[in-house]
């Protein structure tokens, strides 16, 4: 018998190799690499390949647009809606990615339940049995719908079967990286299992027109896991990030075919399961104890303004080099901005521990957290207060200049909201009420520091 060639595919780019490397010269990226079974494509096969193809049929698009469309299906939490761009749509593929034990399964198996009350379901764990997935159905009080079918399997095959069948109008499918098909030799979670079960699944609710929800897991660096063409694939792309022990979690469209992607929905986990946090912004601020080094931040999760603490501490270091720590802030922003604080004003941070917090494990996405981020840590270095009911926003430029953000209305409101009476504010926003304009860092810090 002839000696079966093997090749080296990376799980990230899905590069090839006719050797092992420690690290992929396409994606650099390190020990991504595994053994498979090589497979080839005869010469003469592919020297006739699109000759006996036909022509692909053809509508004209007003014809498409006067069809009649299906109408969306509702998840039943109006913010997860809201992301989605105003429902799941019938034959879309979604992509739900996240960090194990954020709340993937519990969120599916809510819609899943919701559904069910109305129109036909079914849920394939790849990953459970399907007494483990009744047991956690049974605590969140989803055991009571007949149109909600629960199977296991690992065969994209299968699922895809009952996809065509049309017997159901949502698949959820946990996970991806368990799903393999027959026609390939490599373990599930490989690069060539992720591409060719997504293609089946993606197929398959095309020509039924059935909606399929696919469960992703993601890397240690938090991206998702498999290659990337996987969220080209699909419709939908939704990241649920958060403190997977506590704190908020949200729900947010990377990728969105029927709509924004600039939504997010804030969820709390609780013994019933995940719960929309009606006003985040109380709850964030609820335990605030006025000190320097705290100051309160308008922000933005998508189009919601959102109220958050931030704190700093400023400590003299024991070592040679200083410390640097940000929790739910940018580390590579963090000393940007120190910076410009040490160029742009008088204070010296060269010999300085500095920490960040984002309380709540909310992770902060927004330029205009850079003043706040900067007049914590002058606060905390001077031991000086800002006043308590004071709101900052506003992006730091290089020269120490403060620039305008999206949205300040909608900040503004959210501060007048919870009894808040001034605001710190770029220059360009002096026309909303409550706000206090500021030109720069240094006058920031002098004028409003106590």
């Amino acid at each position: 018998m002839g000696k079966t060639r093997t090749q080296f595919i990376c799980q990230q780019c899905g590069a090839s190799y006719g050797k092992w490397v420690g690290r992929c010269e396409n994606c650099n990226e390190w020990n991504s690499l595994v053994e498979q079974e090589a497979t080839s494509i005869a010469k003469s096969s592919v020297s006739k390949a699109g000759e006996s193809g036909k022509p692909v049929s053809s509508k004209s698009i007003h014809e498409i647009s006067a069809e009649k469309k299906q109408p969306r299906v509702l998840t039943g939490i109006e913010d997860l809606d809201l992301v989605m761009g105003g429902g799941i749509v019938p034959g879309a593929v979604t992509l739900l990615a996240g960090q194990p034990g954020i709340g993937k399964s519990t969120l599916l198996l809510q819609i899943t339940a919701y559904i069910a009350q109305t129109l036909p379901v079914l849920y394939v764990s790849g990953e459970e049995s399907s007494e483990q997935i009744a047991l956690r159905a049974s605590r969140l009080g989803a055991d009571t719908h007949d149109l909600l079918d629960i199977a296991a399997s690992t065969s994209a095959n299968d699922i895809a079967a009952s996809i065509r069948r049309g017997k159901h109008s949502l698949v959820v499918v946990d996970s991806i990286q368990t799903l393999g098909i027959d026609e390939l030799t490599s373990a599930p979670g490989t690069v060539s299992q992720i591409t060719g079960s997504s293609n089946v699944l993606i197929r398959a609710a095309k020509a039924a027109g059935v909606a399929v929800i696919l469960v992703g897991h993601v890397t240690k660096e938090g991206s998702i896991a498999g290659p990337k063409v996987l969220e080209h694939l699909v419709d939908v792309v939704l990241q649920f990030d958060g403190d997977r022990y506590g704190g908020f979690k949200m729900v947010r469209a990377v990728k969105n075919r029927f709509g924004a992607t600039s939504e997010a929905a804030i969820f709390e986990m609780e013994d019933e399961g995940l719960r929309i946090v009606k006003n985040p912004s109380a709850v964030l601020l609820a335990e605030r104890q006025s000190a320097d080094g705290s100051v309160v931040l308008a922000t933005l999760e998508g189009n919601r303004p959102l109220l958050v603490e931030i704190q700093a501490l400023v400590n003299p270091t024991s070592f040679g080099y200083p410390k640097r720590t940000a929790s739910g802030f940018d580390l590579n922003r963090l000393t940007l901005l120190i910076a410009v604080l040490e160029r742009r004003t008088k204070l010296n941070l060269s010999d300085k521990d500095i920490y960040i917090n984002v309380v709540g494990g909310i992770k902060l996405d927004d330029r205009a957290a850079d003043l706040a981020i900067c007049m914590a840590i002058a606060s905390a270095a001077a031991g000086k207060r800002i006043d308590e009911q004071t709101v900052v926003f506003g992006e730091v430029g290089l020269g120490g200049e403060v620039r305008s953000a999206i949205a300040p209305e909608k900040r503004i409101a959210e501060a007048k909201k919870l009894g808040f009476t001034r605001a710190i504010a770029p220059k360009s926003s002096k026309k909303l009420s409550l706000i206090s304009p500021v030109g720069d860092l240094r006058t920031a810090l002098i004028d409003y520091l106590q």
